[in-house]
């Protein structure tokens, strides 16, 4: 007979897994842009690099731990990545006014070699990974923590 401790570990692991996979996966992909294709990231990029990077760790331990409660560390670091990343589409977009010029350090983001998949910018992606991450730690949180 398993205990609800033991079942609820079992349940929590797939999308500690999903998490991990999916910082692991942008963590790659940012460092591959960057030193296999030698694009040096603007200013933004590298704020929202601060915060998906120890992501990788914080979710590989909670991955082996099986870990619930991993949301308490790993939401508010997916939460300032988002901000940041909504802050940069909101720029690329051209929805606000340029006040700063975070490309300026670096290739602009509106560059043609900044996309991917036939044309997705790349501040779109790491918006869309914070947001997934975002939304499976709000579902660990309400679902597996007591």
């Amino acid at each position: 007979m398993t205990t609800t401790h033991q079942v609820r570990r079992s349940e929590v692991w797939p999308l500690l897994l999903c998490a991990w996979l999916l910082a692991l996966i942008a963590t790659l992909s940012v460092l591959f842009v960057g030193e296999i294709m030698g694009q040096v990231p603007c200013v933004l990029c590298w704020f929202q690099r601060a915060f998906i990077f120890p992501l990788v760790l914080v979710l590989g331990v909670a991955c082996y731990q099986s870990d619930a409660g991993v949301w308490r560390y790993a939401m508010p670091l997916a939460v300032m990545g988002w901000f940041i990343a909504l802050y940069h589409n909101l720029l690329y977009f051209g929805l606000i006014p340029e006040s700063i010029k975070p490309c300026g350090a670096g290739p602009s983001c509106s560059g043609a070699d900044m996309t991917i998949l036939s044309g997705v910018p790349l501040p779109l992606l790491s918006l869309g990974v914070f947001s997934i991450l975002i939304v499976l730690f709000a579902f660990i949180r309400r679902r597996f923590t007591v």
